[in-house]
């Protein structure tokens, strides 16, 4: 199946006082790459996130951006009231009869708030961020298939228009030696009719022979030919596998077997049916960028 790179999902939930949103969006890359936007509280699940995004998009440079409030009490730090005790103790035994510290000024004592909200925080996160990662995932792999099936049908009439090209020079190749030859006859026959020769038909044979030697394309059409039988089989829709890189790589094959059509070839019909193959493979090799 084809899907494209480009996508965009989001997800969002709102459960007992916390609040979380995940955004995705997709854009071409060579591999998979994931960029993470993440709040402080949540950086300890950067791995977690990047693991799960990559199982789901397997190409493509993803950014993630996640959001997350808990307006909950359980955000609150917690005091340790076993400090606070033992820091009362030590200014009683100090100043005697002296007035306690302010709540604050206790409050800001070494280890008298015990700041474990954001393990906390991010213990709450993990399940519910894992679940909406999973939703705009699938909203990005939607968004890719709907433009993968259009990519598709482009790829499909490519293709048909590369076997047309393909077709014709296959047809125009026998005939390409028979007009060489019949130039050649012409040609000697003016010359040595000025001298009072005649042309000699082992002579041209030999020189028809070289020529169509030189100027064979037959392996050429015939690996294009299979370039083409390939290219149909990744295009099918029932194909489960990503095949944007294979595409680019069996453009480049296709595009190597034209060239050497072109520079075998002195046929002007053919060169001008390679150049329309030569532009196909270029709109392949442009559009396979977008395949994952």
């Amino acid at each position: 199946m084809i899907r494209s790179m480009t996508g965009f999902g989001a997800a969002s939930s709102d459960d007992d006082g916390a609040r979380c949103s995940v955004e995705l969006r997709s854009v071409n890359s060579r591999f998979f790459k994931a960029i993470l936007r993440l709040p402080d509280s949540l950086l300890s699940l950067e791995g977690e996130i990047e693991s799960q995004v990559g199982r789901r998009l397997l190409r493509g440079s993803v950014a993630v951006s996640v959001r997350f409030v808990d307006a909950s009490e359980r955000a609150a730090g917690r005091i340790n009231v076993e400090v606070l005790r033992s820091y009362l103790k030590q200014f009683e035994a100090l100043a005697a009869g002296a007035a306690p510290p302010s709540p604050a000024a206790l409050l800001s004592l070494p280890g008298a708030v015990i700041d474990d909200a954001s393990e906390r925080l991010a213990a709450r996160a993990r399940p519910i961020v894992a679940k909406l990662i999973d939703q705009a995932c699938e909203g990005v792999l939607e968004m890719r298939r709907r433009e993968g099936e259009s990519l598709r049908r482009t790829l499909e009439q490519l293709a048909a228009d590369i076997s047309r090209g393909v077709a014709s020079i296959r047809q125009r190749a026998p005939e390409v030696s028979e007009l060489y030859r019949a130039r050649l006859v012409a040609r000697m026959k003016s010359m040595l009719e000025e001298v009072g020769g005649a042309v000699r038909d082992e002579d041209v044979i030999r020189e028809v022979a070289a020529y169509a030697e030189r100027t064979d394309v037959a392996e050429e059409v015939a690996r294009l030919e299979g370039h083409l039988e390939q290219l149909r089989s990744l295009l099918d829709p029932a194909n489960p596998e990503p095949v944007g890189r294979t595409l680019d790589f069996l453009a480049q094959e296709m595009l190597r077997e034209a060239n050497t059509v072109a520079s075998k070839s002195a046929d002007v019909e053919i060169s001008r049916r390679i150049v329309e193959v030569k532009s196909a493979i270029d709109r392949i090799k442009e559009q396979s960028q977008n395949a994952e």
